[in-house]
């Protein structure tokens, strides 16, 4: 008997509103739609980065039971425009979530909406409820129910996570409320701290949700004042919730949480009626145009399986345009919504980019028969070449590739492989060639600090005071410098033989491939990053055996975290793409042509 084929899930249908950007997801073909459409309200921060995957995860599940959903950025977040938080505060995000319900019953044709929300979105989606046309129910994942103590808790699980990063008091933010980059508009903030769900005066909807933290007697408060208020609730526990939210790169979601949210959903009375209205789709997506950008999402590929934003710029464009590959899990707005800045500065220089999810990262599902680890497999290959597809067929080559640490990994790999690909700027890449049969887990455990870190941490007052109040795992550190310090040995050791090993064969393959096709390589790295220990060993320290490759350039960014935090890091990046996109844009490109022909007559000619 044949096997049924499997083809790849399409990525959801990208489409802008209010200025900012949605993701649609009608029912899926053969799925009976029902008169339920599901509206997501997302929660801000870090936890909002991590849980990006789970959200597409659980449209596509809704999709296939044959309930539509849309998901959106608030303003000031994500892909979204900025600016519209400054006077209106928190409110510009309840408008938002109130417009964007009527654009999913619209496009959706279903009369009745479903808000599924976590953290701070449970705010926004407490405080729309009188404006959103009786909502049918609301779910309330890990709610915020109390804004004065979620920025308390925020403020500190940012200076772990700083901590984590290796920034010291000079390089973190002092914007206000702040974590891993991101900062909470500062009106927002301010009407956050005033938020008491627990003294809400009536119910959001009829039908309620709430999935609790075992930890957080808050969270069932919460559940018993809806009751209380008249109610029909339901309560879950948030099984796996600190793993799911503390980062991107780890983010696991227990199974049981997502059939509990489906049972509840499934069980509406609303969801066993079938859908009267058809879907409203619109012809083309509108770009969101902001000061010296135009930006429209797209879905492109074999199935439109991936899912990204074109930014191009409003005024005369130049140089060649820019493929941003996200980095391990990051969303493809980038840690911080760094690339999103990138890509929009690029673009009031006349720079054009495109900015995706890899499969099974963000936004863009995953590949039939694929492992759920993707990270530094050769599918990803498949999906950069998508992308250089899609741009050469609008004519708009050429094209360079950059992206930090797995995203620098990618474009290197693919530059090899695809000669489309004009020029790469990597910015700490770990590894050069991917070792076979490595585990990525167990390679993001063991990277840990390059020893020059561990030295530069040593010498801060910040590190002495940790370790007096024993909040420094001596054991675990130790243990990280001893296998860097043995490293380091067995490198010395071997490397007047590393070009004659397997891996430094590879390596050197990789160069001289490049170096051959006159691609041009732009290497930053920050100071004392991990990465630099593979470079070192292979080409000497500031890059001194690296005669021979003459394409290759090398920048050193100092007291720089592997993420870019500082803004001169990120300006250094911004720099280095902005550079090599005009040296390599088509009228550079077609002088050099006339060049090497110029230059083929005289010889010629001789």
């Amino acid at each position: 008997m044949a096997l049924p084929l499997v083809f790849p899930r399409s990525a959801a249908m990208p489409l802008t509103f209010s200025g900012t950007v949605g993701l649609f997801t009608p029912a899926a073909i053969g799925a009976d739609p029902v008169d339920l459409a599901v509206l997501f309200a997302s929660p801000w921060g870090l936890e909002e980065m991590c849980t990006r995957k789970f959200w597409r995860l659980l449209s596509e599940k809704l999709s296939d039971l044959g309930i539509a959903s849309l998901r959106f950025d608030y303003p000031d977040t994500g892909d979204a425009l900025d600016g519209a938080c400054d006077l209106q505060g928190l409110s510009a995000w309840t408008q938002n979530l109130v417009q964007a319900a009527a654009e999913l019953r619209r496009i959706s044709g279903c009369r009745r909406i479903a808000v599924i929300s976590q953290g701070l979105g449970a705010v926004v989606a407490a405080e729309a409820a009188p404006f959103l046309n009786d909502a049918e129910a609301m779910a309330f994942l890990a709610p915020v129910t109390s804004g004065r103590l979620y920025l308390r808790e925020l403020a500190l699980w940012s200076r772990v996570v700083d901590e984590n990063l290796g920034l010291d008091q000079q390089q973190r933010s002092s914007q206000g409320v702040s974590i891993a980059s991101l900062v909470l508009p500062p009106a927002v903030a301010e009407d956050v701290r005033k938020v008491d769900l627990l003294g809400l005066k009536g119910v959001p909807a009829r039908h309620c949700l709430v999935v609790e933290r075992p930890d957080r007697p808050a969270d069932a408060a919460f559940a018993g004042h809806l009751k209380t208020c008249g109610a029909d609730v339901t309560r879950h526990p948030f099984q796996g919730y600190d793993r799911l939210v503390s980062n991107p790169l780890a983010a696991r979601l227990a199974p049981s949480v997502v059939d509990n949210i489906l049972g509840w959903i499934t069980a509406l009375p609303a969801a066993q009626n079938p859908r009267s209205g058809g879907l409203a789709l619109p012809a083309s997506v509108s770009p969101l145009a902001g000061d010296g950008f135009c930006e429209t999402p797209v879905r492109f590929g074999q199935y439109q399986r991936l899912s990204g934003v074109l930014c191009e710029p409003q005024g005369e464009r130049r140089g060649a345009t820019v493929v941003f590959v996200s980095s391990a899990y990051d969303r493809h707005c980038g840690w911080g919504r760094s690339t999103l800045l990138l890509a929009r500065d690029l673009a009031r220089s006349g720079i054009a980019s495109l900015r995706f999810d890899i499969a099974n990262a963000g936004d863009s599902p995953p590949r039939p028969g694929e492992p759920e680890q993707v990270l530094y497999g050769p599918g990803q290959n498949l999906d950069l070449q998508e992308a250089v597809n899609f741009l050469t067929s609008r004519d708009d080559g050429p094209v360079i590739a950059a992206g930090r640490c797995s995203g620098a990994y990618l474009a290197m790999q693919c530059a090899e492989l695809d000669s489309r690909i004009t020029g790469v700027v990597a910015v700490n890449i770990a590894t050069f060639r991917w070792k076979a049969g490595l585990s990525v887990e167990e390679a993001v455990s063991n990277a840990g600090r390059s020893l020059g870190e561990y030295g530069a941490r040593a010498l801060r007052l910040e590190t002495v005071k940790r370790l007096l109040r024993g909040d420094v795992n001596v054991a675990s550190a130790l243990s990280h410098i001893g296998k860097s310090l043995w490293a380091r040995i067995r490198n010395r050791a071997l490397g007047a033989v590393r070009f004659w090993l397997p891996h430094g064969r590879s390596v050197q393959a990789l160069f001289r491939h490049l170096h051959a096709e006159n691609t041009p390589v732009a290497l930053l790295y920050s100071e004392n990053d991990y990465g630099l220990e593979e470079f070192d060993y292979y080409f000497g320290q500031g890059g001194g055996r690296l005669a021979g490759f003459d394409n290759v350039s090398v920048t050193m960014i100092p007291a720089a975290d592997h993420n870019l935090t500082p803004p001169y890091a990120r300006e250094t990046y911004l720099s280095a793409v902005r550079h090599m996109a005009l040296q390599l844009g088509p009228a550079q490109q077609a002088n050099e042509r006339a060049t090497a022909v110029e230059r083929s007559d005289k010889l010629g000619h001789s």
